[in-house]
C-alpha cells in the first residue's frame, strides 16, 4: 500500500467580497497580477509570489463552506493578513498606495514593542492587512519571505 505523504503547505487565500468588480479593481491596481481572468466575475485569481489570493462572492463563499452568510461580523474577524517589507519606506509606501486605490487606513505606521514597524489597512470588504518590517523576517528580490531557521 501506498501511503500518501502530507507535506504542509498554504497554497490559496479565498477572500469573500462583496462586490467583484471592485475588488477585483483595487488588487489589480495594488499590483497584484490577474491569472485565469476568462473566469470573469464568478471568481478572481492574482499570482503573489508564493500562494495565490482569490476572490469569491461572499454569499457564494459561505455556501460552499456550510456558513451562514449573515449577520456579516462587523468588528475584527480574528485574521490579518501581512504583506512584509524590505523598509520602513515601503511600509509606508504599500499604506498610502493601499488608500489611494480605496483601502481605509486602521492604523497609521509605527515603531512596534518587537522592533519592527508597521500599519493596518482595510480592503473594501474589511479584510485587514498589516504592511510590516519585521525583524529577522527577510524578503528577498523576489518578494519571498525568508523565515530565520
Amino acid at each position: 500500500m501506498n501511503a500518501e505523504v502530507v507535506v504542509p503547505r498554504f497554497t490559496v487565500i479565498t477572500l469573500g467580497v462583496s462586490e467583484m468588480p471592485r475588488s477585483i479593481a483595487f488588487y489589480a491596481s495594488l499590483g497584484f497580477a490577474r491569472k485565469f481572468a476568462d473566469t470573469g466575475e464568478a471568481v478572481a485569481f492574482f499570482d503573489t509570489g508564493a500562494t495565490v489570493l482569490a476572490l469569491y462572492p461572499w454569499q457564494a463563499l459561505a455556501r460552499e463552506a456550510g456558513l451562514p452568510e449573515q449577520p456579516r461580523p462587523p468588528a475584527f474577524r480574528g485574521v490579518t493578513l501581512a504583506w512584509n517589507c524590505r523598509s520602513e519606506a515601503e511600509v509606508d509606501a504599500v499604506l498610502a498606495a493601499a488608500v489611494e486605490k480605496g483601502a481605509v487606513l486602521l492604523k497609521p505606521a509605527h515603531t512596534t514593542h518587537y522592533g519592527g514597524y508597521c500599519g493596518y489597512f482595510a480592503d473594501p470588504d474589511g479584510h485587514v492587512w498589516e504592511a510590516v518590517v519585521a525583524p529577522g523576517i527577510e524578503v528577498g528580490d523576489d518578494g519571498r519571505v525568508r523565515l530565520p531557521a
